[in-house]
């Protein structure tokens, strides 16, 4: 049981949620909750908030399909606000983006990802440019040639990485690390190998 007289409502009875993507870190909306919300939530494993303007409890994805499910939630110092740590089931902005956060103050939209999101905005790049046309694309250009082509070009590139770390130039390191990683990438999307299986392994690991 949680116990959610530790959360310091606002004189309406609600506090904060800011709702983050629980593998890329990606931070997805801001929204409200009530006791009864948060309460819901727990109950149901997705994320349930208060809509202030409606003045009911709002499920978010009830009617879109675009459903939130918990995997944990988070308060924080000082007991005000919360993190809905979440995996989507569809993007989180009625406008059909990914996140709500995808402007800047310019209102200008920033496709560029984060640096903490990159790996899976790669991932998901690669599973896009895998259909495209061979001839415009390197990584297309990967997959027709087959997984035995894919495989050995994780392996040279394995190959050159170590050969840098024992010459201990940094800037080849940089280069070559970053050429393994990108074409390590590309395998785990040929072999159906998606990012949260690796994170999920190395979270068992963790001390």
């Amino acid at each position: 049981m949680i116990d959610l007289s530790k959360v310091k409502f606002d004189t309406n009875g609600l506090v904060p949620v800011i709702t983050q993507n629980f593998y890329s870190g990606k931070i997805l909306m801001q929204a409200y909750a009530n006791k009864e919300a948060i309460e819901e939530t727990i109950k149901s494993g997705y994320a349930t908030y208060y809509s202030r303007s409606r003045q009911s409890l709002w499920k978010k994805g009830e009617t879109s399909g675009n459903l939130q499910k918990i995997i944990d939630i988070k308060i924080d110092c000082d007991e005000d606000s919360l993190i809905y740590l979440v995996v989507e089931e569809g993007p989180a902005c009625h406008t059909g983006e990914e996140t709500c956060f995808y402007r800047n103050l310019n209102l200008e939209k920033e496709d560029k990802p984060l640096p903490f999101e990159l790996f899976h905005k790669l991932y998901e790049k690669i599973q896009e440019r895998k259909n495209a046309n061979p001839e415009n694309s390197y990584v297309a250009k990967l997959f027709e040639k087959g997984s035995d082509k894919i495989i050995q070009k994780v392996g040279e590139e394995a190959i050159e990485t170590v050969i840098a770390l024992k010459n201990k130039n940094k800037e080849e390191i940089v280069y070559e690390t970053a050429d393994l990683l990108f074409h390590l990438l590309v395998a785990l999307v040929d072999s159906g190998v998606k990012l949260e299986d690796i994170q999920e392994e190395l979270l068992k690991r963790y001390k």
